[in-house]
């Protein structure tokens, strides 16, 4: 599994409304797998991966849906709203 968590802070959440999911992610994960990933795990389709490493050394990923797809309603199924 190369999804560790998914991050809910106030920037996070700001994103949530332009369709965005943020997670921390495997250091050694590739974007194209990050996004088969989600895409298999939650049902859904992928408009574009961003990654950066955070000053922790964490890997963070930017998955943003697209517009047909609510990230929102991702994070709620997982229980997280």
């Amino acid at each position: 599994m190369l999804i560790k968590c998914f991050l809910v802070t106030e920037k996070t959440t700001a994103e949530l409304e332009k369709n965005v999911l943020t997670a921390i992610v495997n250091l050694k994960a590739r974007k194209k797998d990050i996004k088969r990933e989600i895409e298999e795990l939650f049902d859904v389709e992928v408009e574009k991966v961003r990654t950066l490493i955070t000053p922790r050394g964490e890997k963070k990923a930017y998955i943003k849906l697209k517009p047909e797809y609510s990230a929102e309603e991702i994070l709620s199924k997982l229980g997280v709203f």
